[in-house]
C-alpha cells in the first residue's frame, strides 16, 4: 500500500550555521545513547519502587525493539521529506516518551514510555550522521565523523555517574525528566542553525512496506528478549513460531519492496558491496562485542570485587582507545585505502579478545584496562569510518536510508548477542558450579541457577571462595573465546570492502581507485 502526497521537499541550503547544528546533533546523540546506560544503573531502584521484577529486562528490550524497527523507516522518510522535519519529529517522540517514563507509577506505563522513546531514538542516531554529512565536504566530513562515531562510548562514562546521582540524591524519575530541557535545547539549536530550501515534489510513501518491516523486526527481535527475561529457550514452540513468522514476514517484505515505486528499504542497496559488507561487519561486531561485554560488570563485581560504579568505569579505556583511533582514521580515510585501514585495525580486537579469553585469577585491573584499550583501538576505526564510507557509496537520495539500515544490523546483532552470550554464560557457570558437589552448603547446592545469578557468595572459606572465583573466570574465558572467533570473522570480512580511497572531490558519491 502506497500513498502519493505533495510535499515541498526541503533541500539543505549553504547558509546553515554548522556550529549550532553540530552542537544540537551531538547533544541529541549523547542523550539518546546516555538514556540506556543511566536507566540500567537505576533499574534496581525502579524495580523496588514499581515492582514487576519479571519485567526487568523488558525496560531495555522494548526500547531496543522500537528503535530497531523505526530506524530504517525514519531514515527513508528523511530522504523523502527532508532531514530537519523528521529529526525534530524524532526529538518530539523522544521527549514525549521521557515525560511518560518520568510520570510512570507502574511498570506498564514505564514500558509504554520506553517504547515511545525508542521510536525517537530510531531517528535521532542515524539522522545525526546524515545531517552532519550534508554539512561538510568529504575531507572535512572524515574528521568530523571520526569524532562523532565514538560519541556512543561517552554514555559509558557518564551513565553510572548520572544514574547514581539521580537515584541517591534526587529521584529516579529525574533520569527521564532531565531529557526534556536537554532535548528542547538540542532541537532549538538544530532548528535555528539548519537552513533548508524548499522544492516542490510529489512523494510516494510505502506504508505497506513500513508496516511489514516493523512487524517482522519485532517478531524476530522479541525472541531474545523473551529468552532473556521470561525463561524461554531457543527450542520453545513460541520462540520457534515467532522466528518462523519473522522469516515469512521478511520474505513478504522483500516481495513487496521489489514492486514498490519508492520502497522503504531499496533492495538495490545490498547490491552495493560496501553496504553489504559493512552490514555484515557491524552485525558481527554487535554480536561479539555487545554480547560478551554486556556481562562484564557481573565479572568485575563478583571476581574483581568492584562496586557497580567502578565496574562501569573499568570499560572507559575502550572508549579512550576508540576515540583516538577514530580521530586518526578520520585523517587517513582520504589518503589510505579503507580496506587496508579496516583490515589492519581489526587485528587489535582479535588481540584484545584473545587476552580476555586467557584471564586468570591473577589477572590485575591494570592488565584488564590494557585489554580494553587494545580492543577499543581497533573498533574505533569502524565507528569513525563506517558512516562515511556508507555516505560516499550511495546516491544522495538514498543516504538517509542507507545510514539507518546499516546500524540496524548492529542493533539486531547486539540484541541477539546479549541473549546468546547471557545464556551461554549462565549455562556454563551453572555446569561448572555443579562440579563442586558437596563442597557447597546444602542451601546453595540445591539451586545452582540462583547461585550463578546471585554471584560469588559471601562468608565462604578462603579455599572454596578461590575455587568458585576460578570457575567464574573459566566461564568468562569460555564466552570470550567465542568473541575471539567472532573477531577473526569480522577481520576476514573487512577484506571484502572495496579497494578505494574516499575522494576529496566536491562531487558527491565519487571515489577513486588506487
Amino acid at each position: 500500500m502506497e500513498s502519493i502526497t505533495k510535499f515541498k521537499e526541503p533541500v539543505l541550503a549553504n547558509k546553515s550555521n554548522k556550529i549550532l547544528v553540530m552542537l544540537g546533533l551531538i547533544i541529541g546523540l549523547i542523550f539518546s545513547e546516555l538514556d540506556e546506560t543511566v536507566v540500567n544503573t537505576a533499574m534496581p531502584t525502579i524495580i523496588r519502587d514499581l515492582g514487576g521484577l519479571a519485567m526487568y529486562g523488558w525496560v531495555g528490550g522494548v526500547y531496543m525493539l522500537t528503535m530497531s524497527a523505526f530506524m530504517p523507516i525514519l531514515g527513508k522518510l528523511a530522504d523523502l521529506m527532508g532531514r530537519k522535519k523528521i529529526y525534530l519529529t524524532s526529538m518530539v517522540f523522544f521527549i514525549g516518551g521521557s515525560i511518560v517514563c518520568g510520570l510512570s507509577d507502574s511498570m506498564t506505563l514505564l514500558l509504554i514510555g520506553r517504547g515511545i522513546q525508542g521510536v525517537g531514538a530510531g531517528g535521532l542516531m542515524p539522522l545525526a550522521m546524515t545531517i552532519s554529512s550534508d554539512l561538510f565536504p568529504v575531507e572535512q566530513r572524515a574528521k568530523v565523523q571520526g569524532f562523532m562515531g565514538p560519541i556512543m562510548f561517552i554514555p559509558m562514562l557518564l551513565g553510572p555517574l548520572m544514574g547514581g546521582y539521580f537515584v541517591d540524591q534526587v529521584s529516579w524519575h529525574w533520569i527521564f525528566f532531565v531529557n526534556i530541557p536537554v532535548g528542547i535545547i538540542a532541537a532549538l539549536l538544530l532548528a535555528g542553525g539548519l537552513r533548508e530550501s524548499m522544492i516542490k515534489k510529489q512523494v510516494i510513501i510505502d506504508w505497506g512496506g513500513a508496516f511489514l518491516l516493523v512487524v517482522s523486526i519485532v517478531s524476530l527481535l522479541i525472541t531474545p528478549v523473551l529468552i532473556e527475561n521470561n525463561g524461554y529457550t531457543w527450542s520453545s514452540p513460541l520462540i520457534i513460531g515467532l522466528l518462523c513468522l519473522g522469516a515469512v514476514l521478511i520474505g513478504i517484505f522483500i516481495w513487496v519492496e521489489a514492486k514498490a515505486k519508492e520502497p522503504i528499504v531499496p533492495l538495490h542497496l545490498f547490491k552495493n558491496r560496501n553496504i553489504l559488507v559493512l552490514s555484515l561487519i557491524v552485525f558481527t561486531v554487535g554480536i561479539g562485542l555487545m554480547g560478551s561485554f554486556s556481562s562484564f560488570p557481573y565479572f568485575a563485581q563478583n571476581v574483581l570485587g568492584l562496586t557497580p560504579t567502578e565496574a562501569g568505569y573499568l570499560t572507559l579505556p575502550m572508549m579512550v582507545g576508540a576515540i583516538g583511533s577514530a580521530m586518526i582514521s578520520g585523517f587517513l580515510l582520504t589518503k589510505v585505502r579503507y580496506r587496508e585501514l579496516f583490515g589492519i585495525a581489526f587485528i587489535m580486537p582479535i588481540i584484545g579478545f584473545y587476552l580476555f579469553s586467557h584471564m586468570s585469577i591473577h589477572t590485575t585491573i591494570i592488565q584488564i584496562i590494557i585489554f580494553f584499550f587494545i580492543t577499543g583501538l581497533g573498533l574505533g576505526v569502524l565507528f569513525g569510518g563506517d558512516n562515511l564510507i556508507i555516505q560516499e557509496s550511495v546516491e544522495k537520495e538514498n543516504k538517509g536510508i542507507a545510514l539507518a539500515t546499516v546500524p540496524l544490523f548492529q542493533t539486531i546483532g547486539a540484541t541477539v548477542g546479549v541473549s546468546i552470550f547471557g545464556n551461554l554464560l549462565s549455562s556454563t557457570l551453572t555446569s561448572k558450579l555443579q562440579s563442586l558437589g558437596d563442597k557447597l552448603p546444602a542451601s546453595m547446592a540445591a539451586n545452582m541457577k540462583s547461585l550463578a545469578a546471585a554471584g560469588v557468595p559471601h562468608g565462604l572459606p578462603k579455599g572454596l571462595l578461590t575455587q568458585i572465583k576460578t570457575l567464574f573466570i573459566e566461564s568468562f574465558q569460555h564466552i570470550y573465546m567465542y568473541s575471539f572467533i567472532i573477531a577473526v570473522l569480522a577481520f576476514v570480512l573487512t577484506w571484502f570492502l572495496k579497494k578505494e580511497v574516499l575522494s576529496t572531490n566536491s562531487e558527491e558519491g565519487k571515489m577513486q581507485d588506487e
